[in-house]
């Protein structure tokens, strides 16, 4: 049985050979690919929300490459080592290509084959793309203001770096569910930061609290990172700060024979209380 609920009236999704419908009439076509659009135009604050196709392309070329296999290793150790077991539906927030959801699929289809692993991102060239590539995945479009699934319908969620609504964290995940999320730390990417700003600033961890969870536990991973001036110029195109660089910024890093920088992660994971 699906785990999805209308985002327009809230009522129980039913999939159908090629769509999803409610007893409310509203129809969600299943686009060849696999993936469902679930974010009506009424939602939108765009025309093409979310990630535009070069930061995903570049953010794909990264991650193919192993330089954050170190961080997705320790996220799937950390969901591995859950008591007593991880539970078998999960969501990926803001999942964007897929490359952490489908690890994720991976480890909980290893321990149960009948787990369900859903990934969701708002930019829909980004979902499209992931849904072609992890088949063992049910992707969809939608925004994390209004998550398209029912009320303690997941038995876990996992954000790494997406923004999120903790009420609908607490709303979709059933009570003993758990939270994993992944925030930077004061010196992640420092040094592609000092190529931007004047005057780069570290700020201490945060205290991260989410309203309706209790904390289970945190760990940091840093790691240091050597890239060519190409794989630097990728890295700064799937981050933030990518808007705040110059043509000239740009031009000197990608003709860098040998970039040398830090990562700095931190993972929490929490109850649902």
């Amino acid at each position: 049985m699906s785990c999805f609920q209308c985002p327009l009236c809230h009522l129980p999704l039913v999939r159908h050979d090629k769509h999803y419908r409610c007893a409310g009439q509203h129809c969600f076509d299943r686009a060849k690919e696999g993936y469902v659009n679930f974010l009506p135009v009424q939602f939108k604050r765009s025309k093409d929300p979310g990630d535009a196709p070069l930061m995903m392309a570049a953010r794909r070329a990264f991650l193919d490459a192993g330089h954050y296999q170190p961080l997705c290793a320790s996220v799937m150790a950390s969901i591995a080592a859950l008591t007593p077991h991880p539970g078998l539906r999960w969501l990926d927030i803001g999942c964007g290509e897929g490359y952490y959801t489908a690890a994720l699929a991976d480890l909980l289809k290893r321990q149960r084959p009948e787990a369900e692993v859903y990934g969701m991102d708002i930019a829909k060239n980004a979902v499209r793309s992931a849904a072609k590539r992890y088949a063992q995945v049910r992707f969809c479009v939608a925004s994390s203001q209004r998550l398209p699934f029912a009320d303690a319908s997941l038995d876990g969620i996992m954000r790494i770096y997406a923004p999120s609504n903790p009420a609908e964290l607490r709303r979709t995940l059933r009570p003993g569910g758990v939270l994993l999320t992944v925030t930077p730390g004061p010196r992640h990417l420092y040094q592609l930061k000092a190529l931007i700003y004047r005057d780069v600033q570290l700020h201490g961890p945060k205290e991260e609290t989410v309203a309706g969870f209790a904390p289970l536990g945190e760990s940091v991973l840093r790691y240091p990172l050597r890239l060519t001036g190409a794989e630097g110029v990728a890295l700064l195109r799937m981050t933030p700060f990518a808007w705040r660089a110059t043509p000239e910024v740009l031009e000197r890093l990608a003709v860098t024979t040998q970039f040398d920088l830090e990562t700095d992660f931190i993972v929490r994971l929490w109850r649902r209380v």
